[in-house]
């Protein structure tokens, strides 16, 4: 009787389960979450930027007490239980003023860097790329603007248009301008004959679209660290405006106007009047300088893996 030996099964080759790509929505999530949990400051400065915009948002429903609302009964009181920041002058609450204020502080910012941005990078880019006489004309306008000094410029133009939020606005973004055009002039004139740029002309791309899809993208992610720092300045000038009386008027909450009247009360013992609207002015400014390096992380599509 022989046996019969059973033929061994086959190796089954195992086939590795295929990862179905992510979209763009997707990954451009991934990349973000990467970025803030690869630098715990650039996450700080997100959370700081993100509780700014909810205090804009929310800050009048989350205040403890009306902010234009004066008791004289109740003026110059210390920082307490009942008044966190303390009160100034006309009685008024200071943390309440603070958290109102940040809405205005941050439309003035956030409207004086977008306008000055549009207007200084597609200045820049044209002149950049075309060269001759386009950068010429662009140059020496830059070039007028920037023999002034910046403040002092807008000063005058918030003296001569007068001292609402527009020119503020308006004021704040002139002399910023010319940071946008220098910055994106530089690095269009240098890709302007980059490999990608000749071809997509080759490909029959007309200018505007050159510029709109492919030179413009590779110019921002350094932009946006000049849009963070520029954030910062402006929120530091409209708050020097206010201080010197050319700014937003009183009784409008505003952190510079806030300054202001605290520091005639500082010699005479009432530091908090100023300290806090002061201490919130310079972490919002901390807050945008840590922010331009997240930006550029996050949109520099050379970073991404």
């Amino acid at each position: 009787m022989t046996d019969t030996a059973t033929p061994a099964p086959a190796p089954t080759t195992a086939t590795a389960a295929t990862v179905p790509p992510l979209s763009p929505a997707a990954a451009t999530l991934k990349h973000i979450r990467y970025v803030l949990s690869e630098n715990p400051v650039t996450a700080l400065s997100f959370a700081g930027f993100g509780i700014m915009i909810l205090l804009g948002i929310f800050g009048p429903l989350i205040a403890p007490y009306d902010p234009l609302a004066s008791d004289t009964a109740a003026a110059l009181q210390p920082p307490s239980g009942a008044h966190w920041f303390g009160t100034d002058h006309l009685g008024r609450d200071i943390l309440s003023r603070v958290i109102v204020a940040t809405r205005l502080d941050l439309t003035i910012s956030l409207a004086a860097v977008i306008l000055s941005f549009v207007v200084g990078s597609v200045a820049g880019v044209l002149a950049g790329f075309h060269g001759g006489v386009t950068d010429r004309i662009i140059g020496r306008l830059v070039d007028t603007i920037m023999a002034f000094p910046l403040f002092v410029l807008a000063m005058g133009i918030v003296a001569a248009l007068g001292n609402t939020i527009g020119n503020i606005v308006l004021a704040t973004a002139v002399i910023n301008i010319p940071f946008y055009v220098r910055m994106a002039r530089a690095e269009t004139n240098a890709r302007r004959e980059a490999g990608f740029v000749e071809a997509a002309r080759l490909s029959g791309n007309g200018t505007f679209r050159i510029l709109g899809w492919h030179v413009f993208p590779n110019i921002l992610p350094p932009m946006m660290v000049q849009v963070s720092l520029n954030m910062g300045y402006a929120i530091l000038n409209a708050a020097g405006l206010s201080f010197i009386g050319l700014g937003v008027r009183p009784p409008t909450p505003e952190w510079g106007i806030m300054v202001a009247e605290g520091a005639g009360y500082i010699v005479s013992g009432e530091w908090w009047i100023a300290l806090f609207p002061g201490t919130v002015l310079m972490l919002a400014v901390f807050c945008f300088n840590l922010l331009g390096d997240g930006l550029r992380d996050i949109i520099d599509p050379r970073r991404r893996t």
